[in-house]
């Protein structure tokens, strides 16, 4: 019989949780072949934030599941969570959701990555209804690519950490205002990744106009390579692109792309992969017609 105990909720975590927080994702990706947190929520754990709920539910004396909420000024919350492979099925979800939705206090959103039975379950039991999907997709790096080509008197070069996050910020926070995970940016979300293991500035590409001065940044194109691990051989990630709005119209999302890709193959990968909103139609085209083909979806459930 498994001693389950009823979740703990602190708006802090210790090291030694947040370790083994990690090792039981780990644990999960290995069984499921997918990542069960986000990138966000590792960072959360790290680094915490204002907002942010950590949810830990213990079995037998181990952690044996987490969930993190992260709420807003307007009382929503948004949550992710995940049960250890040898402890599934004995309540640790349900209990898990239960304290998140009581936390939460007001509307709730949850992502499940991957379309694991066991997440519609649950979202089903709580009365979460799907809402939204992410692709993730993918293309092969040894298929040609087309070549990138830029307007003229536009040039790429990488980020200068020490200069560049102003017009970055500037550009992502234009081009992604609708968006609820990407835009309104500040230097924490950038100053957060530079610190990451991955994070290498030659991967961070900038189109720009003009010189000294005067430059303006057009759009950019942040790669990202993932380390070979339970998820599969190392691969590369379109992590963001982003155009500038004033600059639309010039086929630099295009060129952004391709160049990343290049600078990816460069590294000796043999795939990339993306995330797009699966209702972002014409998104979608551009990256099909680069060769991109769907591959997982991520789901968001709303109370």
């Amino acid at each position: 019989m498994t001693g389950v105990a009823s979740p703990s909720i602190s708006d802090l975590i210790g090291a030694e949780d947040a370790a083994a927080v990690r090792a039981l994702a780990d644990a999960a990706a290995q069984a499921d072949g997918i990542a069960p947190l986000s990138e966000q929520i590792l960072i959360n754990l790290r680094h915490g934030g204002d907002g942010i709920v950590h949810v830990v539910a213990a079995a037998d004396g181990v952690v044996a599941g987490y969930a993190q909420l992260a709420t807003s000024g307007d009382g929503a919350g948004t949550a992710e969570l995940v049960v250890g492979p040898r402890h599934r099925r004995q309540g640790i979800g349900t209990a898990l959701v239960a304290a998140v939705v009581a936390r939460a206090g007001g509307p709730l959103e949850v992502w499940a990555h991957g379309e694991h039975p066991g997440a519609a379950r649950l979202a089903a039991t709580h009365g979460l209804t799907k809402v939204r999907e992410l692709w993730q997709m993918r293309r092969e790096l040894d298929e040609p690519l087309p070549a990138a080509e830029f307007p003229e008197g536009v040039r790429l070069r990488a980020f200068d950490p020490a200069r560049d996050e102003a017009e970055f910020l500037r550009v992502n926070n234009a081009a992604f205002d609708w968006h609820p995970e990407q835009g309104g940016w500040g230097h924490e979300q950038v100053a957060q990744r530079e610190t990451e293991a991955w994070f290498d500035p030659a991967g961070f590409l900038l189109a720009v106009e003009g010189d000294g001065a005067g430059e303006r940044l057009l759009g950019y194109h942040w790669t990202k390579v993932h380390p070979a691990g339970a998820e599969g051989p190392a691969i590369g990630e379109v992590y963001v692109l982003g155009v500038d709005p004033a600059a639309q119209g010039r086929r630099l999302g295009g060129a952004l792309t391709i160049a990343g890709l290049e600078h990816l193959r460069s590294h000796g990968l043999d795939a990339v992969m993306l995330y797009v909103e699966s209702d972002n139609a014409p998104a979608v085209a551009v990256y099909q017609r680069l060769g991109f083909t769907p591959w997982r979806v991520h789901s968001m459930y709303r109370s």
